[in-house]
């Protein structure tokens, strides 16, 4: 039973571990590796994957407090806090990136989040980049009518969230040689490296391009244990230009892997992990008799 003032998760009814799904996939088989997939797409309908592990201890640390938090104009981490605040009660407000969206007709996602009850206040994008200066956040608070609210960062990337995801590691723990992942801020991969054995190895696939990742990750580690945790790399070559971005090469890959599998693929983060793990068993980076999981942390309608 939860205290006063904090939210019963359990209500919510997660579906925990999430499956561990093995597939057949000839560019893997021929190199003698195997393939699964952590269907963490399945943990819950609308707090999908490490949606689910990042804002859960959050959700309880806000104590009923109403949740602030940040994102672009096409943000699943956006439509899943919305979609928190409906299912438990709680307020939430976004802070959404780009002033001049204000006057427009609300996309899909904004839509959605407006109708879980997210009120959304549009930040110009200068002020938006400096959104973690103590100052600025302050004022941003005051300006958007919520300075009791309890603060999430943008992607839900903080000490909390990287605890809440080692437990994804420690589903894994001695299940496969390669636990890899797509990554947006990197705190699913900063807690997912901690839970692995000491004989795993975790491997991010970056989803913006810029190289910024690696020091990101270290320092969530050390906010969240202390200092660094877990064998972990990270290889840039898939973002495919930008986030948000897909083209008809990887389209076509997408639909290929749909009609193999017969499992539904997420164009921004989940499409870009598996092409990318495609193509290093095609480079021979997997050891013959190696297990790889790729983690599936969203579904195809977040695309």
């Amino acid at each position: 039973m939860s205290s006063p003032g904090v939210p019963d998760l359990t209500t919510l009814r997660p579906r925990l571990p999430s499956p561990l799904q093995e597939v057949e996939d000839e560019r893997f088989t021929r190199r003698g590796v195997r393939l699964l997939l952590k269907r963490d797409d399945l943990i819950h309908p609308d707090l999908v994957g490490n949606k689910w592990r990042k804002l859960a201890p959050n959700l309880t640390a806000a104590a009923g407090r109403p949740i602030l938090t940040f994102g672009g104009a096409y943000s699943n981490h956006l439509r899943a806090t919305a979609a928190a605040g409906r299912l438990l009660g709680l307020p939430t407000i976004g802070l959404v990136r780009g002033e001049e969206l204000s006057d427009r007709p609300l996309n899909p996602s904004l839509a959605r989040c407006s109708a879980d009850g997210m009120r959304l206040h549009f930040v110009d994008r200068s002020t938006y980049r400096r959104k973690t200066d103590p100052k600025t956040l302050a004022a941003l608070l005051r300006a958007a009518g919520a300075t009791d609210a309890y603060v999430v960062p943008e992607g839900g990337s903080n000490a909390l969230a990287v605890r809440g995801c080692r437990a994804l590691g420690e589903e894994l723990s001695g299940r496969a040689d390669v636990v890899a992942i797509a990554c947006g801020t990197g705190g699913t991969l900063a807690g997912l490296a901690a839970g692995l054995s000491p004989d795993q190895r975790a491997l991010g696939v970056p989803v913006l391009r810029g190289g910024f990742l690696t020091a990101d990750i270290r320092a969530l580690q050390h906010q969240a244990f202390g200092g660094p945790r877990g064998d972990w790399q990270l290889d840039d070559r898939f973002h495919f230009g930008r986030y948000a971005r897909t083209t008809p090469e990887l389209e076509a890959f997408a639909e290929d892997f749909e009609e193999r599998h017969g499992v539904l693929v997420e164009r921004l983060y989940v499409a870009k992990l598996l092409y990318g793990l495609v193509t290093l068993a095609d480079e021979g980076a997997f050891p013959r008799g190696a297990t790889v999981v790729a983690v599936v942390t969203g579904t195809s309608q977040e695309a």
